[in-house]
């Protein structure tokens, strides 16, 4: 199986729109940025994933809109705390918009089952993950099938999700 480009690849040949849609409640928690957090170090997001920062930054200033919507349980799980926490320092600092979703609120829409990237609204970045969050692989399709349906349901998540500044955990 061909590896499929890299982020930054990927975000440099993107040329409208980047969005994403996360729907677990925790992620890789062997993540040393997590570890770090749950012992109370200070993080300073910029510049722990500089290299995320500096792509998303440099495809904003090139116009691209990136967005991304998370649902989640509420009351929100630990991991989720920590995303929430690091989301102003990383994801808006570097340009992009963050709404989340209740998955409460989220019971009647059509969700793919994994989390997903599309760019421009034909390229699907699938990203699969254990049971325990746990980063396995991506898969990239062009499937106009596929991109219709994640497209929509990330619009739809969008649609409901609530901005970052003023989304409260429970």
């Amino acid at each position: 199986m061909a590896q499929p480009p890299t982020f930054e690849e990927l975000f440099r040949d993107c040329r409208r729109t980047a969005v994403h849609l996360e729907m677990r409640d925790a992620y890789m928690k062997s993540d040393p940025a997590f570890i770090d957090w749950k012992a109370g170090v200070p993080l300073n997001p910029a510049e722990r994933w500089a290299d995320w920062h500096t792509t998303v930054t440099r495809a904003v200033s090139r116009g691209v809109e990136v967005r991304r919507a998370r649902v989640v349980s509420t009351p929100v799980s630990e991991y989720i705390r920590f995303e929430y926490d690091v989301t102003d320092g990383l994801n808006i600092a570097a340009g992009e918009s963050v709404r989340w979703l209740s998955r409460r609120g989220a019971t009647d829409l059509a969700l793919p089952g994994n989390d997903f990237w599309v760019f421009d609204s034909h390229l699907v970045l699938v990203n699969h993950f254990d049971g325990e969050g746990e980063n396995m692989d991506m898969e990239l399709t062009e499937d106009p099938e596929v991109a219709k349906l994640c497209g929509a349901a990330f619009e739809a998540v969008w649609e409901r999700g609530t901005p970052h500044s003023q989304f409260e955990l429970a």
